[in-house]
């Protein structure tokens, strides 16, 4: 999966060389950030399942970068692409619809169809509990989609929280596993796979074995690969369902793979891409 986080002051050398230089800061940014995503997903997609485009690098661009986003999702989509718009919502239940409505199918309103983002799925946060969550999943399910709860991070951090022994004798990621395979039981698949998936950091594979025993049927989404110090071949037991079971993250070690071997960017990326494929592929393999 190729993970689009643009930074605009490290954009390929082509994004935004021909714009003028009398347009707003934000507009001129939003703009050669589009011409970034899609060289980048126009190189690097064909070795891809999906785009995971972080919000935050867009929303904070303003009106000019949320425009981007809703085009870098439309090109993603007719390069046929899955979109998971990662942006770890979570809120109550009132403004958990509102924001499911904004990434997926959109929302009725007195002044006719409000269209979404169109995502096909989104990354969710479950510290306020089931009912926060229950939204997120009820509006990608009408939308044909899903969500990807946050269960075990990749960030150091994780272990503050996510860690900590409860009095059931669990951690809590674990009992947050525990709710994610619930939540997910009703969306199972003919593939035997749910509509609800997982977010599992690839910098501990060591949890992998014990999250896929509580959620025999959850796509993992792995992030962590690349600059955060996780590895493609640790990652074995998230394959266990089949190829679908596991959906590994990298985002600056495609885009800037060009740093390191000296090469083309597009070139490189995709050459990256394409190396951690049939990596992951090689895992498939090994757990059939």
């Amino acid at each position: 999966m190729l993970g689009l986080d643009p930074d605009p002051s490290a954009l390929w050398p082509m994004a935004g060389a021909s714009l003028s230089g009398d347009l707003p800061p934000a507009q001129a940014a939003g703009e050669a950030v589009l011409e970034h995503c899609r060289a980048l997903i126009d190189a690097a997609g064909q070795a891809c399942v999906a785009v995971k485009p972080q919000l935050a690098r867009f929303e904070l661009l303003g009106a000019a970068g949320w425009a981007a986003l809703e085009a870098v999702v439309a090109h993603a989509h007719s390069a046929g692409l899955l979109v998971i718009a990662d942006g770890k919502r979570g809120d109550i239940d009132v403004t958990a619809t509102a924001y499911a409505g904004a990434l997926f199918a959109g929302s009725d309103s007195p002044f006719g169809r409000i269209v979404g983002l169109r995502a096909d799925l989104a990354t969710v946060n479950p510290l306020m509990g089931k009912d926060a969550i229950e939204p997120f999943v009820s509006g990608a399910r009408a939308a044909g989609g899903g969500v990807l709860v946050l269960v075990r991070t990749s960030n150091p951090g994780a272990a503050d929280i996510e860690d900590l022994e409860l009095r059931e004798s669990e951690t809590v990621w674990e009992r947050l596993a525990v709710l994610v395979d619930e939540l997910g039981a009703p969306g199972v698949g003919d593939a035997g796979l749910s509509d609800v998936g997982a977010v599992v950091g690839a910098t501990e594979p060591s949890h992998l074995k014990r999250a896929r025993e509580l959620m025999p049927n959850t796509p993992f989404l792995l992030p962590g690969v690349g600059v955060q110090g996780g590895r493609v071949e640790d990652l074995a037991p998230a394959f266990t369902p089949g190829p679908a079971g596991g959906l590994v993250s990298a985002s600056r070690s495609i885009a800037g793979a060009h740093r390191v071997t000296g090469g083309e960017p597009a070139a490189a990326a995709r050459a990256e891409a394409e190396r951690l494929r049939e990596v992951a592929w090689g895992l498939c393999d090994l757990v059939r």
